[in-house]
């Protein structure tokens, strides 16, 4: 049994649908670079102007959700980039996964199978909790900080360590960190907005009002920052220096089949941009594939 599968089956889901994020909303905008960009990576998708097509999606939330708790995860995951230059990012609202191995993930998906009763055995789920308690870190992160109620006003991180090479060949590793532009203006404001109509309604209203923009920033590792256990953050993450890369700007939405027939595959990275060396990316590119192919 595949980890899509296994997603599937633990979080009750048919067939043919997304083994997660199963709710989402496609979308289309601009991403304009900085001056910074080269500096730290030489790929093109970063370093040119570009067409974006993204997905904003929500999990275990439905579409029409009115009342927000909070506690869901988040994703955005977005497509930089022309030609053969294509770089596909796959972000969440939290900086950690729930995983260090491939084997821990399916471990953990697999106490957390419905019974007979349709409910997962929450001994089996605490014993597992017990003994390998960092799984509990995602969950533990979105409990303390939960976020916004709309998704055009959440953070969004990706949890894996990327090598960037930039133009004069000099390598280190970067994690994503999508920001959103002005977010500190009116929270308020925007999270009453969202509570009332729903989080799709509300990144609707949002996307014609020309009221979604994300800086997509780097964040630079340091010597001995760990990068193959996702399950952990560096040291002082938040705090830590950060270059913006660039700006998206969300201009209008697609019909979800442009990001079903464009599946966003971390593993689509232009030159520049390497793939993390950790096991969870290579499990997450592998199943991005499955997941697509079984689909269709």
């Amino acid at each position: 049994m595949s980890v899509v599968d296994v997603l599937r089956a633990a979080a009750g889901l048919q067939p043919k649908v997304r083994a997660s994020f199963c709710w989402g909303r496609c979308v289309r905008g601009t991403y304009a670079p900085s001056d910074q960009a080269k500096e730290i990576t030489r790929s093109r998708s970063f370093t040119m102007p570009s067409r974006v097509l993204a997905r904003f999606s929500a999990d275990g939330v439905s579409a029409n959700a009115v009342d927000i708790d909070g506690c869901s995860l988040r994703g955005f995951s977005f497509r930089l980039g022309s030609g053969d230059q294509l770089s596909d990012i796959v972000t969440q609202s939290v900086p950690v996964h729930f995983a260090r191995t491939l084997d821990q993930m399916l471990a953990f998906l697999q106490a957390r199978m419905p019974g007979p009763d349709g409910k997962p055995d929450m001994a089996r789920v605490e014993a597992f909790s017990a003994a390998n308690p960092e799984t509990l870190r995602q969950a533990s992160y979105l409990a303390a900080n939960p976020p916004p109620a709309s998704l055009a006003y959440t953070t969004y991180w990706g949890v894996h360590a990327f090598p960037a090479t930039n133009a004069r060949g000099e390598t280190r590793f970067i994690k994503f960190k999508v920001a959103p532009v002005g977010d500190e203006r009116r929270p308020s404001e925007h999270a009453a907005t969202a509570k009332s109509t729903g989080l799709l309604r509300d990144l609707d209203s949002r996307i014609a009002a020309r009221d979604v923009r994300f800086s997509v920033m780097a964040l630079l590792d340091r010597p001995g920052d760990p990068v193959m256990d996702v399950t952990i953050r560096w040291p002082d993450e938040d705090g830590r220096e950060a270059v913006r890369l660039g700006t998206i700007v969300i201009t209008g939405t697609e019909p979800n089949g442009a990001c079903e027939a464009s599946v966003f595959n971390p593993a689509n990275l232009a030159e520049g941009i390497g793939h993390p060396p950790d096991e969870i990316f290579a499990a997450r590119r592998d199943a991005y594939a499955i997941s697509q192919t079984e689909r269709r």
